[in-house]
């Protein structure tokens, strides 16, 4: 089970987007990447094709799972993610409020 899941709110801890907020749009979870929304955005020069005219458009790259830490829904703290085993159901905890995760 991978640790971070899709609408989990992020904080960003190290790079040129440190501080920032954000939910996440997709998981890889065989990079071990995630794409935030308004996170890690780049401009892309493209040319003219069939489907799209030519001009400078922004995209949303991929960050690692090792520069942001998850916020916690219910004590609203940067959190690490823990497991616990309920009858047959593997749930993620949170550390801080041993809260568990949706």
């Amino acid at each position: 089970m991978f640790k971070f899941k899709v609408a989990d709110l992020i904080l960003v801890t190290t790079g040129k987007d440190k501080g920032k907020k954000g939910k996440i749009e997709k998981v890889f979870t065989t990079d071990n990447k995630i794409t935030i929304a308004g996170v890690n955005i780049y401009k892309r020069h493209k040319k003219v094709t069939k489907n799209q005219a030519a001009g400078i458009y922004e995209i949303t790259r991929p960050i690692d799972v090792a520069k942001v830490a998850l916020i916690c829904p219910k004590c609203q703290k940067q959190t690490r993610v823990g497991f616990v085993l309920e009858g047959k159901v593997k749930k993620r905890i949170c550390k801080k409020c041993k809260g568990i995760l949706s």
